[in-house]
Protein backbone atom coordinates (compact mmCIF):
# COMPACT_ATOMS: atom_id res chain seq x y z
CA UNK A 1 0.00 0.00 0.00
CA UNK A 2 0.94 3.28 -1.15
CA UNK A 3 0.59 6.02 1.49
CA UNK A 4 1.73 8.77 -0.49
CA UNK A 5 -1.53 10.92 -1.85
CA UNK A 6 -1.53 11.90 -5.51
CA UNK A 7 -1.17 15.53 -6.53
CA UNK A 8 -4.71 15.38 -7.71
CA UNK A 9 -6.09 14.06 -4.28
CA UNK A 10 -3.98 16.62 -1.78
CA UNK A 11 -5.44 19.55 -4.04
CA UNK A 12 -8.86 18.24 -3.18
CA UNK A 13 -7.90 17.86 0.17
CA UNK A 14 -6.59 21.39 0.57
CA UNK A 15 -10.03 22.38 -1.68
CA UNK A 16 -12.24 20.31 1.45
CA UNK A 17 -10.13 22.26 4.15
CA UNK A 18 -10.52 25.43 3.07
CA UNK A 19 -14.31 25.11 2.16
CA UNK A 20 -14.75 23.79 5.43
CA UNK A 21 -13.36 26.13 7.45
CA UNK A 22 -13.99 29.37 5.08
CA UNK A 23 -17.72 28.50 4.49
CA UNK A 24 -19.28 26.03 6.49
CA UNK A 25 -17.87 26.40 10.16
CA UNK A 26 -19.62 29.82 10.77
CA UNK A 27 -23.16 28.21 10.49
CA UNK A 28 -22.54 26.08 13.31
CA UNK A 29 -23.79 28.62 15.34
CA UNK A 30 -26.63 29.23 13.12
CA UNK A 31 -30.40 29.46 14.60
CA UNK A 32 -32.13 27.09 12.03
CA UNK A 33 -29.18 24.26 14.00
CA UNK A 34 -32.38 22.26 16.45
CA UNK A 35 -32.22 19.24 18.76
CA UNK A 36 -33.11 17.15 15.44
CA UNK A 37 -30.33 18.33 13.04
CA UNK A 38 -30.28 21.15 10.51
CA UNK A 39 -33.78 22.61 9.16
CA UNK A 40 -34.05 22.14 5.44
CA UNK A 41 -34.33 25.31 4.79
CA UNK A 42 -30.19 25.52 6.37
CA UNK A 43 -29.44 21.96 4.71
CA UNK A 44 -30.35 23.80 1.44
CA UNK A 45 -28.63 26.46 1.35
CA UNK A 46 -25.08 24.37 3.00
CA UNK A 47 -25.67 22.19 -0.40
CA UNK A 48 -25.48 25.35 -2.51
CA UNK A 49 -22.51 26.14 -1.23
CA UNK A 50 -21.24 23.20 -1.89
CA UNK A 51 -22.68 22.73 -5.44
CA UNK A 52 -20.66 26.06 -6.19
CA UNK A 53 -17.17 24.65 -5.34
CA UNK A 54 -17.42 21.64 -6.82
CA UNK A 55 -17.52 19.84 -4.05
CA UNK A 56 -21.21 18.26 -3.91
CA UNK A 57 -21.66 14.21 -3.70
CA UNK A 58 -18.09 13.28 -4.34
CA UNK A 59 -18.66 9.78 -3.36
CA UNK A 60 -21.35 9.65 -6.55
CA UNK A 61 -20.79 8.36 -9.72
CA UNK A 62 -19.99 11.11 -12.43
CA UNK A 63 -23.11 10.69 -14.40
CA UNK A 64 -25.33 11.85 -11.43
CA UNK A 65 -22.43 14.66 -10.60
CA UNK A 66 -20.04 13.05 -8.16
CA UNK A 67 -16.18 12.74 -8.21
CA UNK A 68 -16.33 8.94 -8.54
CA UNK A 69 -13.77 9.13 -5.50
CA UNK A 70 -12.38 5.52 -4.62
CA UNK A 71 -12.87 4.18 -0.78
CA UNK A 72 -9.56 5.64 0.02
CA UNK A 73 -9.95 8.92 -1.44
CA UNK A 74 -13.20 9.34 0.20
CA UNK A 75 -10.90 8.55 3.45
CA UNK A 76 -9.11 11.86 2.64
CA UNK A 77 -11.97 14.11 1.80
CA UNK A 78 -14.54 12.97 4.28
CA UNK A 79 -11.82 13.58 7.09
CA UNK A 80 -12.10 16.87 6.02
CA UNK A 81 -16.02 17.64 6.10
CA UNK A 82 -16.17 15.44 9.17
CA UNK A 83 -14.14 18.63 10.64
CA UNK A 84 -17.07 20.60 11.08
CA UNK A 85 -20.30 19.55 12.28
CA UNK A 86 -22.29 20.27 9.64
CA UNK A 87 -19.82 19.52 6.66
CA UNK A 88 -21.05 15.91 5.89
CA UNK A 89 -24.45 18.00 5.67
CA UNK A 90 -23.53 20.43 3.27
CA UNK A 91 -20.90 18.31 1.03
CA UNK A 92 -23.94 15.39 0.78
CA UNK A 93 -22.14 12.33 2.16
CA UNK A 94 -23.80 12.12 5.79
CA UNK A 95 -25.75 9.20 6.85
CA UNK A 96 -28.03 7.32 6.03
CA UNK A 97 -28.20 8.85 2.60
CA UNK A 98 -24.29 8.39 1.75
CA UNK A 99 -24.88 4.74 2.14
CA UNK A 100 -28.25 4.79 0.95
CA UNK A 101 -26.67 6.31 -2.59
CA UNK A 102 -23.77 3.69 -2.83
CA UNK A 103 -26.54 0.99 -2.63
CA UNK A 104 -28.77 2.02 -5.22
CA UNK A 105 -25.48 2.28 -7.41
CA UNK A 106 -24.95 -1.24 -7.25
CA UNK A 107 -28.27 -2.91 -7.26
CA UNK A 108 -31.11 -0.15 -8.40
CA UNK A 109 -32.96 -0.96 -11.89
CA UNK A 110 -32.08 2.38 -13.77
CA UNK A 111 -35.24 3.75 -13.20
CA UNK A 112 -35.24 3.26 -9.59
CA UNK A 113 -31.72 5.35 -10.06
CA UNK A 114 -33.70 8.34 -12.19
CA UNK A 115 -36.14 8.42 -10.13
CA UNK A 116 -34.08 8.70 -6.46
CA UNK A 117 -30.67 7.95 -6.71
CA UNK A 118 -30.36 11.25 -8.88
CA UNK A 119 -31.82 13.60 -6.89
CA UNK A 120 -30.22 12.20 -3.55
CA UNK A 121 -26.82 12.35 -5.54
CA UNK A 122 -27.60 16.21 -6.29
CA UNK A 123 -29.21 17.10 -3.13
CA UNK A 124 -32.60 17.72 -3.35
CA UNK A 125 -34.25 15.17 -1.28
CA UNK A 126 -33.02 13.02 1.43
CA UNK A 127 -33.33 9.42 2.25
CA UNK A 128 -33.83 7.05 5.10
CA UNK A 129 -32.93 3.34 5.90
CA UNK A 130 -35.57 1.25 7.82
CA UNK A 131 -34.42 -1.88 9.64
CA UNK A 132 -34.04 -1.52 13.08
CA UNK A 133 -36.53 -2.78 15.17
CA UNK A 134 -38.02 -2.37 18.66
CA UNK A 135 -37.63 -5.66 20.80
CA UNK A 136 -38.75 -8.25 19.83
CA UNK A 137 -37.71 -7.30 16.24
CA UNK A 138 -34.50 -6.74 15.09
CA UNK A 139 -31.56 -4.70 16.53
CA UNK A 140 -27.88 -6.00 16.69
CA UNK A 141 -28.92 -9.11 15.33
CA UNK A 142 -30.70 -8.35 11.95
CA UNK A 143 -32.03 -12.23 11.93
CA UNK A 144 -34.91 -11.13 13.83
CA UNK A 145 -36.68 -9.56 11.49
CA UNK A 146 -40.23 -8.73 12.13
CA UNK A 147 -41.66 -6.23 9.78
CA UNK A 148 -43.69 -8.60 6.99
CA UNK A 149 -43.83 -8.25 3.44
CA UNK A 150 -46.84 -10.91 1.67
CA UNK A 151 -47.33 -10.69 -1.86
CA UNK A 152 -50.52 -9.53 -2.99
CA UNK A 153 -50.58 -10.43 -6.75
CA UNK A 154 -48.15 -7.74 -8.46
CA UNK A 155 -47.37 -5.34 -4.84
CA UNK A 156 -46.21 -6.50 -1.68
CA UNK A 157 -48.15 -5.58 1.46
CA UNK A 158 -46.09 -4.18 4.23
CA UNK A 159 -46.91 -4.35 8.22
CA UNK A 160 -44.27 -3.51 11.14
CA UNK A 161 -42.71 -0.91 13.26
CA UNK A 162 -39.07 0.79 12.47
CA UNK A 163 -37.22 2.80 15.55
CA UNK A 164 -33.93 4.77 15.43
CA UNK A 165 -34.61 5.42 11.81
CA UNK A 166 -32.22 8.17 10.82
CA UNK A 167 -33.46 11.28 8.90
CA UNK A 168 -37.55 9.52 9.14
CA UNK A 169 -38.75 13.04 9.23
CA UNK A 170 -38.32 14.91 5.76
CA UNK A 171 -37.25 12.16 3.86
CA UNK A 172 -38.77 11.81 0.43
CA UNK A 173 -37.66 7.87 -0.30
CA UNK A 174 -36.80 4.93 2.55
CA UNK A 175 -35.17 2.09 1.76
CA UNK A 176 -37.25 -0.43 4.21
CA UNK A 177 -36.07 -4.24 4.86
CA UNK A 178 -38.62 -6.99 5.50
CA UNK A 179 -39.24 -10.36 6.25
CA UNK A 180 -40.72 -12.90 3.69
CA UNK A 181 -43.21 -15.41 4.13
CA UNK A 182 -40.36 -17.99 3.36
CA UNK A 183 -38.62 -15.96 6.02
CA UNK A 184 -35.75 -14.54 3.62
CA UNK A 185 -35.37 -10.73 3.23
CA UNK A 186 -36.26 -8.30 0.89
CA UNK A 187 -35.18 -4.20 0.49
CA UNK A 188 -37.97 -2.36 -0.61
CA UNK A 189 -38.05 0.98 -1.94
CA UNK A 190 -40.84 3.40 -1.21
CA UNK A 191 -42.05 7.24 -1.25
CA UNK A 192 -42.34 8.37 2.11
CA UNK A 193 -45.59 10.05 1.81
CA UNK A 194 -46.99 6.51 0.34
CA UNK A 195 -50.75 5.45 2.45
CA UNK A 196 -49.22 2.99 5.42
CA UNK A 197 -45.88 4.93 6.41
CA UNK A 198 -46.69 6.72 10.01
CA UNK A 199 -44.06 8.71 11.40
CA UNK A 200 -44.90 8.05 14.72
CA UNK A 201 -42.61 10.39 16.63
CA UNK A 202 -39.34 11.71 16.68
CA UNK A 203 -36.85 10.48 19.49
CA UNK A 204 -34.42 12.42 21.80
CA UNK A 205 -31.05 11.63 21.58
CA UNK A 206 -27.58 12.82 22.62
CA UNK A 207 -26.62 13.55 18.63
CA UNK A 208 -27.75 16.56 16.72
CA UNK A 209 -25.91 16.07 14.32
CA UNK A 210 -28.25 14.21 11.53
CA UNK A 211 -31.17 15.94 9.56
CA UNK A 212 -34.18 14.62 10.57
CA UNK A 213 -33.13 13.11 13.49
CA UNK A 214 -34.12 9.46 14.66
CA UNK A 215 -38.02 8.54 14.20
CA UNK A 216 -40.25 6.04 14.81
CA UNK A 217 -42.13 4.21 11.98
CA UNK A 218 -44.83 1.88 11.65
CA UNK A 219 -45.79 0.68 8.51
CA UNK A 220 -49.62 -0.50 7.95
CA UNK A 221 -50.69 -2.08 5.07
CA UNK A 222 -48.11 -0.45 2.78
CA UNK A 223 -48.33 -1.50 -0.58
CA UNK A 224 -45.52 -1.57 -2.71
CA UNK A 225 -45.18 -2.63 -6.55
CA UNK A 226 -43.01 -5.57 -7.63
CA UNK A 227 -40.61 -2.90 -9.19
CA UNK A 228 -39.80 -0.74 -6.30
CA UNK A 229 -37.75 -3.83 -4.26
CA UNK A 230 -34.36 -2.91 -4.39
CA UNK A 231 -32.46 -5.80 -6.34
CA UNK A 232 -33.37 -9.12 -5.90
CA UNK A 233 -35.94 -11.07 -3.73
CA UNK A 234 -35.12 -12.77 -0.49
CA UNK A 235 -31.54 -11.18 -0.94
CA UNK A 236 -31.99 -8.00 1.89
CA UNK A 237 -29.49 -9.36 4.14
CA UNK A 238 -27.03 -9.85 1.47
CA UNK A 239 -27.16 -6.33 0.14
CA UNK A 240 -27.51 -5.32 3.74
CA UNK A 241 -24.24 -5.96 4.10
CA UNK A 242 -23.21 -4.26 1.06
CA UNK A 243 -24.32 -1.40 1.79
CA UNK A 244 -23.13 -1.61 5.95
CA UNK A 245 -19.33 -2.57 5.50
CA UNK A 246 -18.21 0.71 3.24
CA UNK A 247 -20.76 2.77 5.34
CA UNK A 248 -19.64 1.91 8.59
CA UNK A 249 -16.34 2.87 7.48
CA UNK A 250 -17.17 6.51 6.04
CA UNK A 251 -19.02 6.86 9.76
CA UNK A 252 -15.50 6.61 11.04
CA UNK A 253 -14.09 9.09 8.41
CA UNK A 254 -16.42 11.59 9.11
CA UNK A 255 -15.97 11.19 13.19
CA UNK A 256 -12.48 10.86 12.57
CA UNK A 257 -12.47 15.06 11.33
CA UNK A 258 -14.72 15.67 14.05
CA UNK A 259 -11.99 14.33 16.42
CA UNK A 260 -9.37 16.39 14.89
CA UNK A 261 -11.11 19.65 15.21
CA UNK A 262 -11.66 19.06 19.15
CA UNK A 263 -7.84 17.66 19.67
CA UNK A 264 -6.98 21.19 17.91
CA UNK A 265 -9.37 23.30 20.36
CA UNK A 266 -7.82 21.64 23.13
CA UNK A 267 -4.55 21.96 21.60
CA UNK A 268 -5.06 25.57 21.08
CA UNK A 269 -6.11 25.84 24.51
CA UNK A 270 -3.56 24.26 26.05
CA UNK A 271 -0.87 26.27 24.35
CA UNK A 272 -2.33 29.81 25.73
CA UNK A 273 -3.82 29.08 29.06
CA UNK A 274 -1.91 29.38 31.94
CA UNK A 275 -2.24 26.87 35.54
CA UNK A 276 0.53 27.15 38.13
CA UNK A 277 2.58 29.42 36.67
CA UNK A 278 3.11 27.80 33.48
CA UNK A 279 0.89 27.36 30.21
CA UNK A 280 -1.28 24.31 30.54
CA UNK A 281 0.20 22.36 28.06
CA UNK A 282 3.31 21.60 29.98
CA UNK A 283 2.15 20.32 32.90
CA UNK A 284 2.73 16.43 31.94
CA UNK A 285 -0.59 15.09 32.78
CA UNK A 286 -2.08 17.62 29.94
CA UNK A 287 0.49 17.27 27.45
CA UNK A 288 0.56 13.09 27.67
CA UNK A 289 -3.43 13.27 26.78
CA UNK A 290 -2.73 15.48 24.08
CA UNK A 291 0.24 13.43 22.93
CA UNK A 292 -2.35 10.27 23.71
CA UNK A 293 -4.49 11.89 21.36
CA UNK A 294 -1.84 12.27 18.57
CA UNK A 295 -1.36 8.66 18.85
CA UNK A 296 -5.37 7.61 18.68
CA UNK A 297 -5.90 10.05 15.70
CA UNK A 298 -3.21 8.54 13.70
CA UNK A 299 -3.83 5.29 14.14
CA UNK A 300 -7.32 5.53 13.37
CA UNK A 301 -6.75 7.17 10.65
CA UNK A 302 -3.98 4.05 9.16
CA UNK A 303 -6.47 1.51 10.18
CA UNK A 304 -9.44 3.49 8.21
CA UNK A 305 -7.31 3.79 4.56
CA UNK A 306 -5.88 0.12 4.95
CA UNK A 307 -9.69 -0.88 5.28
CA UNK A 308 -10.50 1.77 2.42
CA UNK A 309 -7.87 -0.24 0.50
CA UNK A 310 -8.80 -3.78 0.83
CA UNK A 311 -12.78 -2.24 -0.26
CA UNK A 312 -11.22 -0.74 -3.29
CA UNK A 313 -9.59 -4.14 -4.28
CA UNK A 314 -13.02 -5.10 -4.51
CA UNK A 315 -12.85 -7.64 -1.30
CA UNK A 316 -16.08 -7.43 0.95
CA UNK A 317 -13.87 -5.70 4.02
CA UNK A 318 -16.41 -7.43 6.05
CA UNK A 319 -13.72 -8.35 8.93
CA UNK A 320 -11.68 -5.46 7.99
CA UNK A 321 -14.40 -2.76 8.59
CA UNK A 322 -15.21 -4.14 12.02
CA UNK A 323 -12.24 -4.15 13.47
CA UNK A 324 -11.71 -0.51 11.79
CA UNK A 325 -15.14 0.48 13.24
CA UNK A 326 -14.53 -0.61 16.95
CA UNK A 327 -11.02 0.53 16.49
CA UNK A 328 -12.31 4.27 15.28
CA UNK A 329 -15.31 4.36 17.57
CA UNK A 330 -13.34 3.52 20.43
CA UNK A 331 -10.28 5.72 19.87
CA UNK A 332 -12.26 9.22 18.63
CA UNK A 333 -14.45 8.95 21.70
CA UNK A 334 -10.88 9.05 23.93
CA UNK A 335 -9.82 11.69 21.91
CA UNK A 336 -12.71 13.59 22.29
CA UNK A 337 -13.39 12.66 25.62
CA UNK A 338 -9.62 14.11 26.62
CA UNK A 339 -10.07 17.04 24.80
CA UNK A 340 -13.42 18.11 27.19
CA UNK A 341 -10.78 17.00 29.97
CA UNK A 342 -8.24 19.53 28.52
CA UNK A 343 -10.50 22.33 28.03
CA UNK A 344 -11.79 21.55 31.51
CA UNK A 345 -15.01 23.79 32.11
CA UNK A 346 -14.89 25.59 29.07
CA UNK A 347 -15.16 22.20 27.07
CA UNK A 348 -18.61 21.03 29.03
CA UNK A 349 -20.01 24.04 27.54
CA UNK A 350 -20.95 25.60 24.51
CA UNK A 351 -18.30 27.79 24.72
CA UNK A 352 -16.31 25.97 22.05
CA UNK A 353 -17.74 23.10 19.47
CA UNK A 354 -16.09 20.31 21.35
CA UNK A 355 -19.39 19.69 23.97
CA UNK A 356 -20.90 19.41 20.80
CA UNK A 357 -18.82 17.09 18.95
CA UNK A 358 -18.82 14.99 21.84
CA UNK A 359 -22.41 14.44 22.50
CA UNK A 360 -22.54 13.59 18.40
CA UNK A 361 -19.39 10.89 18.91
CA UNK A 362 -20.85 9.18 21.48
CA UNK A 363 -23.16 7.04 20.29
CA UNK A 364 -21.18 6.11 17.56
CA UNK A 365 -20.00 2.90 19.87
CA UNK A 366 -23.17 1.88 19.33
CA UNK A 367 -24.97 2.60 15.82
CA UNK A 368 -23.59 0.49 12.89
CA UNK A 369 -22.97 -2.44 15.33
CA UNK A 370 -22.04 -2.23 19.00
CA UNK A 371 -18.21 -2.55 19.77
CA UNK A 372 -19.71 -6.03 21.67
CA UNK A 373 -21.63 -6.79 18.53
CA UNK A 374 -18.46 -6.15 16.54
CA UNK A 375 -16.00 -8.14 19.03
CA UNK A 376 -18.25 -11.19 19.08
CA UNK A 377 -18.20 -11.25 15.42
CA UNK A 378 -14.47 -10.66 14.91
CA UNK A 379 -13.92 -13.21 17.69
CA UNK A 380 -16.15 -15.93 16.36
CA UNK A 381 -14.64 -15.55 12.89
CA UNK A 382 -11.21 -15.96 14.42
CA UNK A 383 -11.81 -18.83 16.30
CA UNK A 384 -13.25 -20.44 12.76
CA UNK A 385 -10.79 -19.68 10.50
CA UNK A 386 -7.30 -18.87 11.89
CA UNK A 387 -5.05 -22.36 11.77
CA UNK A 388 -4.08 -23.63 15.47
CA UNK A 389 -0.07 -23.60 15.71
Amino acid sequence: MDFALSPELLDLQARTREFIASKIIPFERDARMTDHGPTEELRQELISLAREAGLLSPHVAKEYGGLHLSHRERAVVFEEAGYSVLGPVAMNLFAPDEGNMHLMEIVATPEQKERWLRPLAEGRIRSCFAMTEPAPGAGSDPSMLNTMAVKDGDDYIINGRKWFITGAEGAAVAIIMARMEDGSSTMFLSPMDAPGIILERKMDSLDRCFPGGHGVLRFKNLRVNAKDVLGEIGQGFRYAQVRLAPARLTHCMRWLGAARRAHDTALAYARHREAFGKKLGEHEGVGFMLADNEMDLHSTRLTIWHTAWVLDQGKSGNLESSMAKVISAEAIFRVVDRSVQVLGGTGVTGETIVERIFRDVRPFRIYDGPSETHRWSIARRILRDKPAH
